[in-house]
């Protein structure tokens, strides 16, 4: 397993071992032992999955607020997706910027994005399957969101179409109206 720092310090690019012979292939998505050897300590708690049917949806960008903020470690294993992370630790030196990478089922390469980020994605293509790992249960009461199109962020979304998204999305506000708890701890 290899694990690779991105340019948004805590962001972290997971590439499995993949092991294939004629009868398929095989490999560990999650090692507790692998990533604590890299200074990852995180307990995941909950595992989420989503079906998008659509080439072009767009969920996101999403974050919980503290004291329920999530680590995320996402994957695709059907389809392919853009997934995005946003630095929204107020006085963090990345403050606003974005990190994004191509995930999917044939790649097998995952997302770390840890707590003080908000987390979205893209399918760029039709039947797409996302499961991630969460460090903290979904808390409704803490659910927070930015629009997917903030110029201030100015992420670089793939595909130029108009997105599929939901009525929560299309409603998000832009960074400066968002509400979030989070700063840069050094």
């Amino acid at each position: 397993m290899k694990l690779t720092e991105t340019a948004l310090p805590g962001v972290v690019i997971v590439e499995p071992a993949v092991f294939g012979d004629h009868r398929g292939w095989f490999m560990e998505t999650f090692s507790d032992a692998k990533f604590k050897e890299q200074g990852i300590d995180i307990t995941f708690v909950q595992d989420n999955q989503s079906y998008s049917a659509v080439k072009g949806t767009l969920r996101g960008l999403h974050y919980q607020l503290n004291p329920k903020a999530q680590t995320k470690l996402v994957r695709c294993t059907r389809g392919v997706i853009y997934d995005v992370a946003v630095d929204i630790r107020k006085g963090s030196p990345t403050y606003s910027k974005w990190f994004g990478l191509e995930l999917s089922a044939e790649n097998k390469k995952q997302l770390l994005i840890p707590k003080g980020f908000a987390h979205g994605f893209m399918t760029l293509t039709e039947d797409v399957e996302v499961q991630y790992k969460c460090d903290e249960l979904y808390a409704p009461e803490c659910d927070g969101g930015i629009l997917w199109n903030d110029p201030v962020i100015g992420v670089e979304w793939p595909i130029h179409v108009v997105p599929v998204l939901s009525g929560k999305d299309e409603k998000a506000p832009l960074l400066k109206d968002a509400n979030f708890n989070f700063t840069y701890g050094g």
